[in-house]
């Protein structure tokens, strides 16, 4: 496979298996403006590849603040940590919604440290997610 071209089937699977929303927010594709992009889960600035394994679904706002970034650290004990991989680990074990549902807390060290580095809490994410919960559309429900 020619690095940087990911096959049409291998972007249908991932839209699938993400259920058309952000791995590490949970934005809806309905909602977003602009397509969800492909993201690498290990950048192939550090050897990532182009396969399906290493390939997940994020909104443009988490995949612009992760970039090359596969490691932050805990705010709470200092420590280095991989940063949240949605497609080996559950979003809820990591990750809870605030009771407003408007903001992302992190429940272990890697979701706090998640939630930190892709500024998941970003002003405009709660902004845009103040509005979904007005409309009945936030927090998901899986």
């Amino acid at each position: 496979m020619n690095r940087g071209y990911i096959a049409e089937a291998v972007r249908t699977r991932i839209r699938e298996q993400a259920q058309e929303r952000c791995g590490y927010c949970l934005s809806a594709q309905q909602y977003v403006l602009g397509p969800l992009e492909i993201d690498h889960l290990i950048p192939q600035a550090y050897g990532g590849t182009d396969t399906e394994d290493n390939l997940w679904l994020a909104c443009r706002m988490c995949n612009g603040f992760k970039g090359t970034q596969t490691h932050a650290r805990d705010p709470v004990t200092g420590r280095r940590v991989r940063l949240f991989n949605p497609r080996r680990q559950q979003w809820t074990r990591h990750f809870a919604w605030s009771p407003e549902g408007t903001r992302i807390i992190g429940r272990t060290i890697r979701g706090r440290a998640t939630v930190l580095a892709l500024q998941l809490n970003h002003v405009m994410a709660i902004l845009v997610r103040r509005a979904w919960v007005a409309a009945g559309w936030h927090p998901p429900i899986d």
